[in-house]
């Protein structure tokens, strides 16, 4: 199954929403003013559109997600390794590992992760 794309700003409204779920639309749009600085409107139009995409419900003023927030990261980090790294996932860990100082402890887990 392929997830609709999530854009950044959609995004940080999904890590609100994954966050406090399920919420009114109404406890929603006053923690996007809060958060984001989004007005009211903005709020409703992003739950309009991610809903129209299958991304979230909004059922009787409650919204819920309907794809996790481990779903999107999935998707979005295959797209990347795709994209960029030609679908090479040794490729991309080894971009990832030049550019960042990794500790023993991450590396262990990074080890175990692979081992499994």
């Amino acid at each position: 199954m392929e997830i609709p794309k999530i854009h950044e700003s959609e995004y940080r409204f999904c890590l609100i929403l994954w966050e406090q779920e399920p919420i009114t639309a109404v406890h929603l749009a006053k923690l996007c003013q809060e958060r984001l600085g989004w007005k009211r409107t903005t709020t409703y139009t992003v739950i309009k559109r991610l809903g129209e995409r299958g991304i979230l419900k909004n059922e009787d003023g409650v919204v819920t997600s309907l794809i996790s927030k481990e779903m999107a990261q999935t998707w979005e980090l295959d797209e990347l390794v795709e994209k960029k790294f030609e679908g090479s996932l040794p490729a991309f860990i080894a971009a990832f590992a030049r550019r960042q100082e990794l500790s023993e402890e991450e590396i262990e887990e990074i080890r175990r992760i692979i081992e499994k």
